[in-house]
């Protein structure tokens, strides 16, 4: 495919910010991207599309069906033409054009399609034996405009079917499972001229081609599929051979890209590279990487997981169709439902953008879309995807959609998890969870009070569809005793507004307690006070660290540790329940973290803890950590241990046990002077360890990995019980100030 590489906005996501510290004006959509989410209405086929090009306003699409039909319309409904393996539709409508071609045969589908640079031509290739009752052997070229097939290019027999076309001004070169064509041997690669006369260009391939380009002015072809070797050489799945004599350029041996993986996709930009993998059993690679055009050299590479079927470069942006559903490893979303279509910087592969367009896995094998491509004037450009889908975005659509410049036409969903609390004197702050939009990261909040229209504030906060971070607001204008209710709406940059969250209430506070007004006033950045009932713990920091739940910690469910605070505490069932912070962030060097908890339990457990670890979205895997430690542990017989990982397991521990059932005050510091342990606020334990480890996480309480490298590892990893209070602070906390939580705690 020929790209006009357009200038577009990088894509760097906006921070999130309080109410007092605005961000400059929000563009309609994500940084970095260029297209809506929203799908534009569009032609269907009635089976699967295996390719995609463009030229000149008119999109061309093959594979294997036999007939298109208007969008909304049911398979063999109103308005249903014929269409033989390919259809040709007009880019900005989605309408089909009078271009109308039959490609027929024994099995006959098309998987392949380039227009040549002076869009004069274009090429199809596939397993087919006719293009219009015309003979055509896997390989034809068709007239533009007219939609004529061009009888005189005759390559001759290609013995098996053609996966991949780029042409250039003087050569058309192909690959696919053939080992001949014209009767020569061609070992899956080949190249003709534009009248169809074979070329002596033949690098040799052991297995099939799926991918092949050719970067505009130079000089080289960059293949991927199936194959070990090239030419002979060890290269699995990529090589970067000569345009004119076939000789490698560049091979990549066998640990480059596993066994188990296969190119799929391959397209460039000016200066670089970019290929998609497909991989099959563990160890795989299925994600994308670039690569320098000079050097042939690996820029970067995402490890998601989920078959890359298509790559296709847009200014800045790569976007990519695949059905992931594990990019865990790179800091995205864990494993769950499958994501088919996504955008990414091409100058980094982490973060995501956010844009979400939703099909499902569809026909075939189920891998939803297999094909991208888009208009090159500029402005108002389309992205057209194809494949074996047949919904987008919730609704039927089958195997074709496109997607616009925008502005899309979905809204941000409800704000979830919203909750309300007084620790100053006529003050309420409240919380929430911050939602998503499909292609929007910035999002104006709006919060309502006593159900009147007109909002109180606004907050602007960035999201990301599986990074929801926790986002506040404080009424600073309430009455102390009175009880107050408050909502939160989203609306992104464009004005569509989601709907109004569920409604919470405090009583706002004429003396606030002293236990929260303490642990704030020394500065936490993470205070899940764990008394919400409503399955999330809301951060009472101004860190806006919210706390999730894995598996079913009662939260909120017990007397709070706190005498004299009505704030209730979380039980923890000692099997898989935790709860922990969904965003990855650098691990604290200098800290502090306390909480309270209160058991009888002889199998020990994790109290608190920092990981690296997320729970995977599907439910069923907690996500256990590779990289922990900061953590608090008790032992069977109930002993407390406090350790950090810096080359071995560096410890101190409780002289006495605490599994007695009743409230128990914990605090861990660890700074230049070493680490030590707190109970009941008195000193328990110290030592001079000051090294830590720097794996990003989060904070986990209730359970996470904890191995036998541990001393004294307990039964379980998971503790039984209840906890309260949990907070951390970025610095050393002295022990008059431990002792002062600890006191303040129990009167």
């Amino acid at each position: 495919m020929r790209q006009k590489f357009t200038a577009l906005l990088a894509g760097l996501l906006l921070a999130l910010v309080s109410v007092a510290g605005f961000g400059p004006p929000t563009a309609a959509l994500s940084p970095g991207v260029a297209f809506s989410a929203t799908n534009l209405p569009t032609w269907q086929t009635n089976g699967i599309v295996w390719g995609l090009d463009q030229a000149n306003g008119t999109v061309y699409a093959g594979g294997t069906f036999t007939a298109i039909r208007p969008p909304g319309t049911a398979a063999g409904g109103a308005g249903t033409r014929s269409a033989v393996n390919f259809a040709a539709f007009d880019a900005y409508t989605g309408n089909p054009t009078s271009c109308n071609l039959s490609v027929t045969g024994t099995r006959a589908t098309v998987r392949a399609l380039d227009v040549s640079p002076d869009g004069r031509t274009l090429y199809i290739g596939g397993s087919f034996s006719s293009v219009n009752g015309v003979s055509a052997s896997s390989i034809a070229a068709i007239n533009l405009p007219g939609c004529t097939v061009k009888t005189g290019f005759q390559p001759g027999g290609v013995s098996a079917t053609v996966r991949a076309i780029d042409a250039t001004s003087n050569a058309i070169y192909f690959g696919g499972d053939f080992r001949s064509v014209r009767n020569t041997a061609r070992e899956r690669l080949a190249a003709v001229t534009p009248t169809g006369a074979l070329l002596p260009w033949a690098p040799a391939a052991d297995l099939p081609i799926r991918a092949l380009h050719v970067p505009p002015a130079k000089n080289v072809v960059i293949t991927g599929g199936d194959f070990t070797t090239m030419n002979g050489a060890d290269s699995k799945a990529l090589a970067v051979v000569d345009s004119g004599a076939g000789r490698n350029l560049r091979t990549y041996p066998n640990f480059f890209i596993p066994r188990t993986s296969v190119v799929k996709t391959i397209d460039s930009d000016s200066t670089g590279f970019y290929v998609g993998n497909e991989g099959t059993g563990g160890g795989v690679f299925d994600g994308r990487m670039r690569l320098d055009l000079g050097t042939y050299n690996q820029v970067w590479r995402d490890t998601c997981l989920g078959a890359t079927q298509a790559v296709s470069v847009y200014g800045s942006t790569l976007y990519a169709a695949h059905h992931a559903h594990d990019c865990g490893s790179m800091g995205g979303f864990t494993d769950g439902s499958r994501i088919h279509l996504s955008a990414q910087n091409v100058g980094s592969p982490s973060p995501m953008l956010q844009w979400n367009p939703l099909t499902n896995d569809g026909l075939g094998e189920g891998l939803g879309p297999r094909a991208l491509t888009h208009t090159t004037a500029g402005t108002n450009d389309i992205l057209w995807a194809g494949g074996e889908f047949t919904t987008v975005n919730g609704r039927a659509q089958q195997s074709l959609t496109r997607f616009g410049p925008g502005p899309g036409s979905a809204g941000p969903a409800a704000p979830q998890f919203v909750a309300a609390e007084s620790l100053t004197a006529g003050r309420n702050t409240i919380r929430w969870q911050s939602t998503s939009d499909p292609d929007d990261s910035a999002l104006t909040y709006s919060v309502y009070r006593n159900g009147f229209p007109t909002p109180l504030g606004t907050v602007r906060a960035s999201s990301l569809w599986w990074n929801l971070p926790q986002a506040s607001f404080t009424d600073t204008t309430a009455a102390p005793g009175v009880r107050y209710t408050y909502q939160v709406r989203a609306t992104d940059p464009n004005g569509h507004m989601g709907p109004l969250s569920a409604q919470a209430g405090v009583v706002t506070a004429a003396t606030p307690p002293s236990y929260p007004a303490a642990v704030r006033a020394d500065g936490a950045n993470t205070y899940w006070r764990l008394g919400e009932t409503f399955a999330a713990a809301g951060d009472s920091s101004p860190g806006n660290r919210m706390g999730l739940p894995y598996g079913r910690p009662s939260l909120g469910n017990t007397t709070g540790a706190l005498a004299g605070d009505s704030n209730r505490a979380t039980t923890f069932d000692g099997v898989d329940d935790f709860v922990y912070a969904a965003q990855r962030f650098a691990p604290p060097t200098v800290y502090s973290a306390e909480a309270w908890f209160r058991t009888n339990t002889t199998a020990g457990g994790k109290i608190f803890g920092f990981g690296n670890g997320l729970p995977r979205r599907s439910g069923t895997n907690p996500g256990l950590s590779s990289n922990y430690g900061r953590h608090v542990y008790m032992t069977n017989t109930g002993n407390l241990i406090f350790g950090e990982w810096s080359g071995s397991a560096r410890t101190i521990k409780s002289p006495r046990t605490y599994n007695d059932n009743a409230w128990h005050h914990v605090a861990a510091t660890q700074g230049p002077a070493g680490m030590a342990l707190y109970v009941d606020g008195v000193r328990v334990a110290s030592n001079t360890v000051s090294a830590v480890q720097t794996a990003a996480g989060g904070w986990r309480i209730g359970g996470d990995q904890l191995g036998s490298l541990w001393p004294e590892t307990p039964s379980s990893r998971y503790f039984r019980g209840s906890i309260d209070e949990f907070a951390v602070y970025p610095s050393v906390l002295s022990p008059t100030q431990i002792a002062n939580h600890n006191q303040l705690g129990r009167r």
